[in-house]
């Protein structure tokens, strides 16, 4: 299992793992509109042991391990991953199709306005007057998934035309211009509008028009897998014992391509997505439609984050910073990008695991790499502050920032949201200068070394912590026995 994100520097000072980090994976780009700005590789460790490892992966960015690696001959194995592995990216494929009307747009080949039945022939009269504009921004009202889902679970294969066009023969489940109501279903058919506007199959258009358009390498609309590539295998939920299968993720989606078929990697995920922004020097799309494509047209009503929706699009906000992406959930598989245009900052999160969500991990990454832009790089005080260690209650990563060194939580989604502060007072000391009301504000801090400079106990206050693998040896020796 793993995740790859990406980012990418500037004059500012990014943190060191925002950077490179060994054996791990991500890549990512900083849109190029402020003078000494350059790409940067980024890396997370790679993990496979489950959520909570991959928190840390994604967090701390230290650590590593084995993961699960897609090697040139075939499917993914054993080993290290990085931001050139393919994987199934879902329903970042609404993005590419979204692209795509909006490039038959700009040729006056079709309007946001039409009617869907304009095109498409055989759809339900309700479903006939709906527009081009409510299918992109999921206000239509169609069904999301068909009446039988099972294609995401495997059970069946993904719907054929003639499996659509029963469906869209249908009313709608609600009426148009009610609410946010996400439809693949809708995607499809916006599949089936770009064939009778262009006279080609979806896929033949959209990666002449789009993917190679863009300069893309790496992705393309559906399976099957270009042969001699890396790809990454989807894995199951937890079995008993931890255990998790193999999920081989080489299946066609059909009809479904373009709601949820490509296969891409974070590379050009990161590229394609950094190119929307309206303020990218150079795209596939004048501004105005990039402008179009990431304004706000539905907001979820019922999300405990600020979440809207645009056309192709999902817009938001983590910690002040305004973005637009997309997120997917394919079988085995889990995937967000976002792009911050203000910072110029494209982040691209791929995971083969699907109970590692792809949302919180982005939302993580873009909570350390505000930290970092606000406060600048480790100062030379702190650099030496680093690491994660472990105690019979928890984990902490010391995490040098700035002039301070902050106690990060690598057990939460956001890492740096409730965090002690240290301030370093001298070699290897220093002291808890802020703290929770229930935290040890005031109390000193301390790092105890071995014979060759590495920490081998990290003091708060009264708590000691070690490294992991020492913890976990005291831990056997104390426990193990019974």
């Amino acid at each position: 299992m793993t995740s790859t994100a990406a980012t990418s520097g500037s004059r500012r000072s990014w943190p060191p793992w925002a950077r490179r980090s060994k054996g791990c994976a991500g890549e990512g780009r900083r849109t190029p509109r402020r003078a000494g700005l350059r790409p940067a590789l980024a890396r997370l460790p790679a993990d496979d042991a489950g959520p909570a490892r991959h928190r840390r992966r994604r967090r701390a960015g230290r650590g590593g391990g084995a993961g699960r690696r897609a090697r040139r001959r075939g499917l993914a194995e054993r080993g290290g991953l990085d931001s050139r592995h393919r994987q199934r990216v879902a329903s970042h494929s609404k993005t590419f199709t979204s692209v795509g009307i909006m490039r038959l747009r700009e040729r006056r080949r079709l309007g946001l306005d039409d009617e869907a039945g304009r095109h498409v022939p055989g759809l339900h009269p309700e479903v006939a007057a709906t527009t081009i504009r409510q299918l992109l921004s999921h206000g239509a009202g169609i069904i999301r998934n068909g009446r039988d889902g099972g294609h995401f679970a495997d059970r069946k294969p993904y719907p054929d035309a003639a499996e659509i066009a029963r469906d869209l023969a249908e009313p709608p489940v609600i009426a148009a211009e009610t609410r946010l109501k996400y439809s693949n279903h809708g995607y499809a058919l916006l599949g089936r509008v770009i064939e009778a506007v262009t006279g080609e199959p979806y896929h033949d258009w959209i990666m002449r028009e789009v993917v190679r358009a863009a300069g893309l390498t790496e992705t393309t609309p559906d399976a099957p897998i270009p042969g001699g590539v890396p790809f990454a295998r989807g894995h199951t939920l937890p079995l008993g014992g931890g255990r998790r299968l193999p999920i081989p993720g080489d299946n066609r989606t059909d009809a479904y391509a373009a709601a949820a078929g490509f296969v891409s990697t974070a590379s050009d995920l990161a590229r394609f997505f950094a190119r929307l922004s309206p303020e990218a020097p150079e795209s596939i799309l004048s501004p105005a439609s990039r402008r179009a494509l990431v304004h706000r047209q539905w907001r979820d009503p019922y999300s405990p984050f600020d979440r809207h929706y645009g056309l192709g699009t999902i817009c938001g906000a983590t910690g002040g910073w305004e973005w637009f992406g997309h997120s997917g959930s394919f079988q085995g598989y889990s995937s967000r990008t976002v792009v911050v245009p203000e910072q110029g900052l494209t982040v691209s999160v791929l995971v083969n695991a699907i109970t590692a969500p792809a949302d919180p991990i982005g939302d993580g990454v873009l909570h350390l790499l505000r930290l970092f832009a606000e406060r600048g790089a480790p100062g030379e005080a702190v650099q030496g502050w680093t690491g994660r260690y472990a105690n019979l209650f928890g984990t902490v990563d010391l995490l040098p920032c700035g002039d301070r060194v902050l106690v990060a939580l690598p057990a939460f989604w956001n890492p740096i949201g409730h965090v002690a502060e240290v301030a370093v007072e001298g070699p290897d000391a220093g002291r808890i200068v802020k703290s929770g009301g229930f935290g040890s504000q005031g109390e000193e801090v301390r790092l105890v070394r071995d014979a060759e400079g590495a920490i081998a106990e990290l003091w708060l206050a009264g708590t000691r912590s070690v490294p992991e693998a020492v913890h976990a040896a005291e831990l056997e020796e104390r426990y193990g026995a019974g």
